[in-house]
Formats: C-alpha cells, sequence, structure tokens
C-alpha cells in the first residue's frame, strides 16, 4: 500500500508539469495576440490617407494679409487658417474663404475653329485653396497651356462675340484645367479662369 502512494505522487507532478506549461502557452498566445491586435491597430490609425494631401480651403481673414502668391518666380506658401475638404468638389462660400489670383503670364494665340482668324487671351486663374493647387498649377504648366490652346481652338467668333459667349468659355477653360490638375495631382481647385485680355481677329 506504501508502495501505491509512493507511485501516485510523481504521476501528480507531472500534469501539475502540463497544466503550467499548457497554461504558460496559452498566456503567451494571448499576449502575442494583443500585441499584434495594438501594433496593427496603430498602423491603421497612422495610415495617410488621399485626402491628408489635398490642398485645404484657406479662412478669409480681417487684415490685409499678402497674397498666397503672386507670378511665376514665388513659392506659395501654406497660410495658417485652412480647412480640409473631402474633394474638389466641395461647395465653397465666396463669403468664407479667402480667393487667390494666379496669372498666367504668357497670352495664349491659336487659330479659329472656322480658319477665319486668331484668338490671342491673357488668363488668370482664382482659386480658395492654399498654395499646393499654385504649386500644381506650376507644376503641371504644360499640360494646362495645351489645354486650354485646344479649347480655344474650337471657340466659334460670333458666340465669342457675346458676353454669354465668353462666360461659356470661361465656364470650359475652368473645367479643361481642374480635369488636367485631377489626372495630374489628384485634385482641382481652381474656381473660375479671369481674361486679363481677349483679341478676336
Amino acid at each position: 500500500m506504501a508502495k501505491d502512494v509512493v507511485e501516485a505522487t510523481p504521476k501528480k507532478k507531472g500534469k501539475v508539469k502540463k497544466l503550467l506549461l499548457v497554461g504558460v502557452a496559452a498566456i503567451a498566445l494571448i499576449g502575442a495576440g494583443a500585441g499584434a491586435g495594438i501594433y496593427f491597430g496603430a498602423l491603421s490609425a497612422h495610415e495617410a490617407r488621399p485626402e491628408d494631401h489635398y490642398p485645404k480651403l484657406v479662412l478669409r481673414s480681417t487684415d490685409d494679409a499678402a497674397p498666397a502668391a503672386e507670378g511665376d518666380d514665388k513659392e506659395a506658401p501654406l497660410k495658417v487658417g485652412t480647412v480640409s475638404v473631402p474633394n474638389d468638389r466641395f461647395k465653397v462660400d465666396p463669403r468664407k474663404y479667402e480667393i487667390t489670383y494666379y496669372p498666367i503670364n504668357d497670352s495664349f494665340t491659336t487659330n479659329l475653329a472656322d480658319g477665319s482668324g486668331f484668338l490671342q487671351v491673357g488668363i488668370s486663374l482664382s482659386t480658395f485653396y492654399d498654395g499646393k493647387v499654385i504649386n500644381n498649377i506650376k507644376r503641371q504648366a504644360v499640360p494646362i497651356r495645351s489645354v486650354v490652346l485646344m479649347v480655344l481652338a474650337e471657340q466659334d467668333p460670333a458666340l465669342l462675340s457675346t458676353s454669354e459667349g465668353k462666360q461659356r468659355l470661361q465656364r470650359q477653360l475652368t473645367a479643361a484645367i481642374n480635369d488636367v490638375l485631377r489626372e495630374k495631382e489628384g485634385f482641382g481647385g481652381i474656381d473660375n479662369v479671369y481674361f486679363t485680355s481677349l483679341v478676336i481677329q
């Protein structure tokens, strides 16, 4: 009988060791899972979304601040009072935001659609967004110039002699320039195109 008691004791110790090992392994697995969850959760929280890199609307200030950019040789600074937007088709209230005008220095000259003459136009672009849009315009100057010339070449001189025709051309140029910026930079941001000169001959 004493022999039976001696043999039972080592079996109990073996079971305790097995349970202890299983418990440690379970705790290690749970800890590893929790650590991985925290790690991947932190990664996804810091992932950059495309809209984080979009230009931001510039809030209108009451002081006489310098414009965001003038001319081709100055780099456009970012303004402090800005508002993020989900996309470049966001409806802008012009009373709330600063507008920046960016003149295109060289005029555009092209033959008219009917071949009866030529059209020479000078333009300036406007935006309610920060300096990123101006920098995008500078970076994409060649495709913007190309698309403006293509739009101008399609114009009918009879329509351009009317105010409605000129406003229609403004809308066409705005849409064409925004399309180029969206394709090349992922964001348009041009509010309007203004004529600084317009000659039809």
